[in-house]
């Protein structure tokens, strides 16, 4: 395994990974929420994940091309292409929602919040879902 391809396995596993737990352990917690509260965490969270979360996708799916120009085999191009396709999903779905939440200046959520949050949540799982499957297909390419 050389530099890139572990760089590929490190980033696509590091950023899979946060992404499918912020998906399916962080964000059903955030859902049980008051509404009010929900809005308070999810605007925490763009300063968090919002600020790592799209330079770690763009280098993750950028190293997955780079492999998978290196070494064409079918992992390693269904891996760049999920990769591809979460960071699709992620500018066409969830971008624009949470600039939309960020943009909320008050502390009282607006009355279609929920609603706009439960398209997020349906973004965001097939996202985090993509992103986990590209992280496997790396590593089955790279190893195998």
């Amino acid at each position: 395994m050389d530099a890139i391809e572990l760089a590929a396995v490190l980033v696509t596993g590091f950023f899979g990974s946060a992404e499918f737990g912020s998906a399916t352990l962080v964000h059903p917690v955030i859902r049980r929420l008051s509404t009010d509260a929900q809005l308070a965490m999810e605007k925490g969270l763009l300063t968090t994940f919002g600020r790592v979360m799209p330079i770690g996708m763009t280098v993750a799916t950028a190293l997955a091309i780079i492999i998978a120009i290196n070494d064409p085999s079918a992992w390693l191009t269904s891996a760049a292409i999920s990769l591809g396709l979460a960071l699709t999903v992620t500018i066409i779905g969830n971008v624009p929602i949470n600039a939309r939440t960020g943009r909320i200046s008050a502390d009282t959520a607006p009355a279609d919040f929920i609603a706009m949050r439960r398209r997020w949540d349906v973004f965001q799982i097939v996202r985090a879902s993509l992103q986990l499957l590209g992280f496997v297909l790396v590593t089955i390419g790279v190893l195998g």
